[in-house]
């Protein structure tokens, strides 16, 4: 009788065994997080933004701000043609035209989350911030960002053969990288991108006629 209980123990244990190696088998490691969409609303069209789930922080706080209706009705309020796009300031919620436009928040600002597989190509969403100067740390604006538009051009040996490529073909702003936090991506919708980039400006790079963000809305 306890020669048969011992046979039926080490059976069971080899069951268990099998079922656990099949576990770790068919989930090897935890599912990644889903990627985050979301959409922004302009008058000059919609982009569709990927986030990426490489900088948590930023990630995760674009989304609260958007859900929360934080953009809705903020201006693009810095437009450089062959550069980036730049919206965010709180300020320029109904704006009168010529005022200065640049230095509002949400009162707080994100610690920086430089990744080096994420580049400031063509269509990267990346996060505003103050100077050195008086930023040290790089933390990013709490609201502000921008949108890379830039220009084909050629980088150095630091970057990947698949970055380089990137830079060469469709362009952006590679002395911007490992300076501000690149967050996201424009899926669809680049040529929204040109068309507010192609804006006139007036001094301080504010468009002449507002570029508005109706709102932006989150997909997923």
């Amino acid at each position: 009788m306890k020669k048969r209980s011992v046979l039926f123990c080490v059976a069971g244990l080899i069951a268990c065994a099998s079922l656990l190696a099949f576990s770790l088998t068919e989930n090897p490691k935890e599912d990644k997080p889903k990627e985050i969409q979301l959409e922004i609303y302009t008058n000059y069209g919609v982009m569709t933004v990927k986030l990426y789930n490489e900088t948590p922080l930023h990630r995760d706080n674009f989304v609260k701000l958007a859900t929360e209706g934080f953009y809705d009705s903020l201006l693009f309020h810095r437009v450089i043609q062959g550069f980036m796009i730049q919206a965010g300031d709180p300020n320029s919620k109904h704006a009168p035209a010529g005022k200065m436009l640049g230095t509002g928040g949400p009162g707080y600002t994100v610690p920086a989350e430089f990744n080096s597989n994420l580049i400031h190509k063509k269509g990267a969403l990346a996060a505003a911030r103050m100077g050195d100067h008086v930023n040290p740390q790089k933390a990013s604006s709490g609201s502000q960002f921008y949108i890379v538009q830039g220009r084909p051009t050629a980088v150095g040996q630091n970057y990947s053969a698949e970055q380089r490529e990137i830079y060469k073909t469709i362009g952006g702003t590679p002395f911007l990288d490992g300076q501000y936090t690149v967050f996201g991506e424009v899926i669809k919708g680049q040529e929204v991108i040109d068309a507010i980039a192609s804006v006139p400006t007036q001094p301080g790079d504010r468009p002449v006629n507002d570029v508005i963000i109706t709102k932006i809305k989150v997909l997923n």
